[in-house]
């Protein structure tokens, strides 16, 4: 702009017997006309709005490394709306219903899906599920997955020598080691986990709890104060992800933190974007899906937001995901029973949990 701005002065001949005041308007006018100009050309490109949460947009995130790649295709500006997590995101897009903002809505967990569905405010994706990476099939036709991890405890080697081998013997072992794990009624993974112990324990779930609660340090709201705490020795294991160890090989150089293989398998946690019905920016919104499963997008996740991605790139895996777990079974209940029981199994959770 500065160098237009003295362009326009220097090309213009004004003569000696024009007043100063005349020259000051013509540069104020100049001026005003430069500045008008420039947003109105900013505002050419198209804008989509990708409602998310905030740790993938996050300084250690896969955000913006995101939002780079697709704007150089798109000829578009990507703008993020970053939630707390699944659960806030979710929370916000009922609030808002209809005149939400959101374009694209990234980061709903799976378990939410059905509730998320009868929402109606999904359009339906037309993405293939056969192509997909998943270790169970995948047939929703409005949300599609964009990546997914096995829950799994967290330990330290060094510290830990005896982990359990299975959810059964965490919980009925009475001097087993010391948890922590995040509230099912504001935390995916939480929520996750409370899924995995009714599917492993059937209606003896509330008896479970009632024998694991004496070694939870505590409920926390997400995953990263959990997560803190456990790093801070708060705790021997913390809910997690099998994939948290590779963060620890890949950003730390640490090989000392294992995730503990447990016999009758683990729980998936999914997490899924969806186009809302209401979008201005349709066409838009469906490249966005397209490019989210696409290598550009799919190559991130392993080590931007350290989960499995759900159509595994070209390349393949890194080299910190070589000495990972492989859990024996997949468990996920199925969204439909999620929505019509979840209600019930929080208040048996806050029954049996309550000091």
């Amino acid at each position: 702009m500065v160098k237009l701005f003295n362009h326009v002065i220097l090309r213009t001949a004004w003569p000696f017997t024009r007043s100063r005041t005349m020259l000051m308007r013509f540069v104020l006018t100049a001026a005003l006309a430069i500045g008008i100009a420039a947003p109105v050309a900013a505002q050419d490109k198209p804008a989509l709005t990708v409602y998310t949460y905030s740790s993938f947009t996050g300084k250690y995130g896969p955000g913006q490394a995101i939002k780079q790649a697709f704007e150089a295709q798109c000829d578009c500006t990507l703008n993020y709306m970053a939630m707390d997590d699944a659960g806030s995101l979710f929370a916000r897009l009922k609030l808002e219903g209809e005149s939400t903002k959101a374009d694209v809505v990234l980061g709903l967990d799976a378990n939410l899906a059905a509730e998320a569905n009868a929402t109606g405010l999904f359009a339906p994706h037309g993405v293939d599920p056969k192509t997909l990476s998943l270790p169970l099939a995948w047939t929703d036709p409005t949300l599609v997955p964009f990546d997914w991890g096995y829950l799994a405890f967290i330990y330290d080697e060094t510290k830990l020598k005896n982990p359990p081998k299975s959810l059964k013997e965490l919980v009925e072992t009475a001097n087993g080691p010391k948890i922590v794990v995040q509230d099912p009624r504001t935390s995916a993974p939480g929520l996750g986990f409370m899924l995995w112990m009714a599917s492993v324990y059937g209606d003896k779930a509330p008896d479970a709890w009632k024998q694991l609660r004496p070694r939870i340090v505590t409920f926390t709201k997400g995953w990263s104060e959990a997560y803190g705490l456990f790093l801070k020795g708060e705790a021997d294991m913390v809910l997690s992800y099998t994939t948290s160890p590779a963060y620890h090989i890949a950003v730390e150089k640490k090989n000392q933190y294992k995730a503990a293989p447990f016999a009758e398998g683990h729980y998936v946690h999914i997490e899924l974007a969806g186009v809302t019905k209401v979008t201005k920016q349709k066409e838009l919104a469906n490249r966005f899906i397209a490019f989210m499963l696409s290598d550009a997008f799919q190559s991130k996740m392993p080590e931007g937001n350290f989960m499995y991605p759900a159509r595994t790139p070209a390349a393949g895996l890194p080299a910190s995901y070589a000495d990972l777990i492989k859990p024996s079974k997949a468990i996920l209940m199925p969204p439909a029973e999620v929505r019509d029981r979840r209600r019930a199994l929080v208040d048996a959770w806050l029954d049996a949990t309550a000091r």
